[in-house]
């Protein structure tokens, strides 16, 4: 199993590592441990460069498999197996990602706060996000009043703590699981958890900005209508 080292620290840019595995299928490899997120839970994956010596990769996609989480390499013979590597994320990518994820969260947080809606659906990449609710007399006029609210809460530069938690103590938190149906795995015995504090607590693989300051301003970007409760809100952030 890899170690995810961003689920402890997103600030962290770069690692050493040990290749484990070459891929099944494509061209790529295993590492014993990761500063490199996988696409998962709606945030895209990381880019980056992966080196020894004087060679080096472009890491162009990681991607949990069957295998584990494959670090799709560009051409060149792959590293060998036992081989010690430092990868390197693209930190303008990831600090971006970073940003709109958390815009999410605040996002998920005023809705349920104050209307008391739950996710449907959601996704991200570098220019936007978006999450579909279950809310009634939804309108553009309240969608903006809902993004001005999360604005509030990026000013009130609130912190935000990252927690891995044991499985009982995790879902003992009142309304921990902010979507409609949980993406929680089966069985397992330990719950990582993102806490902006004061606004909203629930389960979280993703990485995030250290303070809700740090997503800048958040603007409305469209609504749609998915459904006769199911609702859109796309928002954007300044560079």
């Amino acid at each position: 199993m890899t170690i995810l080292l961003y689920h402890h620290d997103a600030f962290l840019r770069e690692c050493t590592a040990t290749v484990i595995a070459h891929a099944s299928e494509g061209h790529g490899v295993v590492l014993d441990q990761t500063v490199c997120y996988a696409t998962s839970g709606g945030q895209p994956h990381d880019t980056g460069t992966m080196s020894v010596g004087g060679n080096s990769w472009q890491i162009t996609e990681v991607k949990k498999t069957p295998d584990g989480i494959v670090h799709t390499l560009s051409d060149g013979e792959l590293p060998a197996v036992g081989t010690t590597v430092t990868c390197a994320i693209d930190w303008a990518r990831r600090y971006r990602l970073m940003r709109t994820h958390t815009a999410l969260h605040l996002l998920c947080g005023v809705v349920f706060r104050d209307y008391g809606a739950y996710v449907t659906g959601g996704n991200m990449d570098l220019e936007e996000g978006r999450l579909d609710f279950e809310i009634t007399d939804f309108s553009n006029e309240l969608a903006q009043t809902i993004v001005e609210k999360v604005n509030v809460e990026v000013a009130a530069n609130r912190p935000i703590e990252v927690n891995i938690l044991p499985r009982d103590e995790a879902f003992a938190i009142p309304d921990l699981i902010r979507t409609k149906i949980s993406l929680l795995p089966e069985g397992i015995s330990e719950v990582r958890t993102v806490n902006i504090v004061g606004l909203d607590l629930q389960a979280d693989g993703g990485t995030h900005v250290a303070h809700t300051g740090e997503v800048g301003q958040v603007t409305l970007l469209k609504t749609r209508s998915k459904g006769a409760t199911n609702k859109r809100i796309i928002i954007g952030l300044q560079p």
